[in-house]
């Protein structure tokens, strides 16, 4: 289940972010790519998904880097918390799910680019699974 709220709030660890989503989640699940796995220095990121418009940085500003061709992911520019991911073409933007103030009101439904898993990370086997990007 994504979460049945359609309102969230959340932010980085030194408090300089803040945003909130006002609307429903689109998806949320986990990404075990390599790229992630740098980005974030674990064995996954979990993900939510809001439409752009539903998202609203209030406090602060998020810095991006455009890690490649296309993507852009942001962070606090001060204490260096991911928070977001965008891709070109993308409907929706990526929220780190870790970043809500209750990451426990959402529940990530799939896993994605399990041919990148780490040998030694646990994975829901009943989720939606995907080797690649569906």
């Amino acid at each position: 289940m994504v979460g049945t709220d359609t309102y969230y709030s959340g932010g980085c660890f030194c408090g300089a972010v803040r945003y909130e989503i006002n609307g429903e989640l689109t998806y949320a699940g986990n990404c075990h790519c390599r790229d992630c796995q740098h980005a974030i220095g674990a064995a996954y990121v979990t993900w939510i998904g809001a439409k752009p418009g539903d998202f609203k940085v209030t406090k602060g500003n998020i810095t991006h880097c455009e890690t490649s061709p296309g993507i852009q992911r942001g962070f606090c520019g001060r204490c260096g918390t991911s928070l977001t991911f965008r891709g070109e073409g993308w409907d929706e933007l990526g929220i780190t799910a870790a970043s809500l103030d209750d990451p426990g009101a959402i529940t990530p439904e799939s896993n994605v680019f399990l041919d990148h898993r780490q040998p030694w990370a646990p994975y829901d086997e009943t989720a939606r699974n995907y080797p690649r990007f569906p």
